[in-house]
């Protein structure tokens, strides 16, 4: 796309850079289904795991702060290194997972939900609608203080108030011999914000939100989130969810799960920390792949988003990649955290030709599917077994990534460059189609039509009998004589939307 044609985002998002197999995506992605079509302005952050190392992890906590300032961030997906990984990058230390760090700074809810496409099988065939899961992004065990336990001994927990009132001891348990420990926690003002954002989203979706926990075993601990759950909707959304037509309801975490598997689906499931973790990609493997699933962490003041790959670095693949072997790996999820985290830009600065973007992006990625170009992943869902999966099942990564990119393209020609043609058709009124092209034709007023060609076709002059294009503003005006032609103009996005504005209210489309 020329430079002039880009869509120009006015204000910055914050890019954050990931790991192996992905961060080699991600630039893919940037350069081919990004960068071609956005004038963009971009903080970047690299949070590859030798950068995190050297910065002695500040670049992770610099890159949150960046997100609070500009409200999106894109992120890749990242290592979160375990002893193994300390060894192969010789790090420092084992930091602790970046994904954590920025949620626990951003707080806020995670909702990560499937991506639907048509021709992949779904391993729970009962799901006919999707399944948000709302996870927690804030404490639990991704703050926890674990250590090991050397010997016999006392295990104890104190809190010590800040006004100088008498400690609390609690005795966890007395080691006869060496074990494990963990002591973990969470706050009201996170469990609030968590709260909100589960009650505001299903409510915008129009859909039942389920809480789940164990209450009955952390009586406590987890009884904290079924009632300040409980106390939220009774003051603040009991009535909108009536008035809506759905409901609140809290579930122990065994019979939400059974109660997941056997229902349709069309519901937010609210989970703690941990067990959105857990549930999230259960629920992205249900739905066919767990290369087809979202994940968009929104904060409390609902205008702070950070979007991500619901997935890892894809590490074998990336070892074939440096052997130098062919890689078919699916980028749709991170495609699609440049798209959401795009969105949610265009939402906050209303840039009407950026929201249509990121739509036509994601319907290319899911056309693309249905069209029979997938990577190897979804081939197997499709096929059932490796057995039946043969070379021409299935893209490369960058095949897969083109025939994105030559949708995406068509679609942004018909979507920017709309050719608006006027011809006489005399007393033809209503919606005709032409007899040699197939386009529909809308009339306006009985004597003039507005040619809008299909994503496969570009009317070329000799197709109509009268074959001018005519000025967009002719049309709206409702003229039925048009002297003024314009040779060969283009309407770009926000005249179309006008003209297809004009047509619906005029009853012709």
């Amino acid at each position: 796309m020329m430079a002039s044609n880009k869509i120009k985002v006015d204000n910055y998002v914050v890019e954050m850079d990931g790991d192996e197999m992905t961060r080699v995506i991600w630039k893919m992605i940037k350069d081919k289904l990004i960068f071609p079509f956005l004038d963009l302005k971009i903080d970047y952050y690299d949070l590859g795991m030798e950068h995190r190392d050297a910065t002695d992890d500040q670049v992770t906590i610099d890159c949150a702060n960046a997100i609070l300032k500009h409200n999106v961030g894109i992120k890749c997906a990242t290592i979160t290194p375990d002893e193994n990984r300390v060894t192969e990058f010789n790090l420092k230390q084992m930091w602790k997972s970046p994904n954590g760090t920025i949620r626990n700074i951003l707080g806020g809810t995670v909702f990560r939900e499937p991506i639907i496409i048509q021709n992949v099988p779904r391993l729970v065939p009962g799901w006919k609608k999707s399944i948000v899961i709302g996870r927690h992004a804030h404490g639990d065990q991704y703050k926890a203080t674990d250590f090991v336990v050397k010997g016999a001994g006392k295990l104890e927990m104190t809190f010590t108030p800040a006004d100088g009132s008498a400690a609390q001891k609690f005795t966890v348990f007395d080691f006869k011999e060496g074990g494990v420990a963990m002591g973990m926690y969470n706050t009201d003002e996170s469990i609030v914000g968590f709260a909100q954002s589960c009650f505001e989203f299903a409510l915008d979706k129009k859909w039942p939100l389920y809480l789940s926990t164990k209450n009955t075993i952390l009586k406590k601990y987890d009884g904290r989130f079924k009632d300040i759950f409980q106390d939220i909707y009774n003051k603040e959304y009991k009535a909108k969810y009536q008035a809506a037509g759905i409901w609140y309801e809290h579930r122990l975490i065994d019979d939400m799960v059974a109660y997941a598997m056997k229902s349709e689906g069309g519901f937010v499931w609210a989970c703690k920390n941990y067990d959105g973790d857990v549930q999230s990609d259960s629920v992205a493997q249900g739905y066919g792949s767990l290369g087809l699933m979202t994940s968009v962490l929104l904060c409390p003041d609902g205008k702070t988003v950070e979007a991500e790959a619901a997935h890892g670095t894809v590490t074998r693949h990336y070892r074939d990649h440096q052997a130098g072997k062919e890689t078919s790996t699916n980028p749709i999820a991170s495609i699609f955290a440049w798209t959401r985290g795009l969105a949610h830009r265009a939402k906050l600065d209303n840039n009407q030709r950026l929201a249509k973007f990121c739509a036509d992006l994601e319907a290319s990625c899911i056309e693309a599917v249905e069209q029979g170009k997938m990577t190897k992943d979804l081939a197997l869902c499709i096929k059932g077994s490796l057995d039946n999966v043969k070379r021409s099942d299935y893209s490369n990564t960058i095949e897969y990534i083109d025939a994105v990119a030559d949708i995406l393209q068509k679609k942004l020609n018909f979507g920017g460059q709309l050719h608006v043609r006027i011809d006489d058709h005399g007393d033809r009124g209503g919606c005709v189609q032409h007899d040699r092209c197939g386009e529909r034709q809308l009339s306006v007023r009985g004597v003039s039509c507005v040619h809008i060609p299909c994503e496969h076709h570009v009317h070329d002059d000799g197709c109509c009998g009268a074959s001018d294009r005519r000025d967009a503003n002719k049309l709206r005006s409702g003229e039925s004589s048009y002297s003024n032609m314009l040779e060969n103009h283009s309407l770009y996005l926000k005249e179309q939307n006008e003209i297809l504005s004009f047509a619906k209210k005029s009853k012709i489309v």
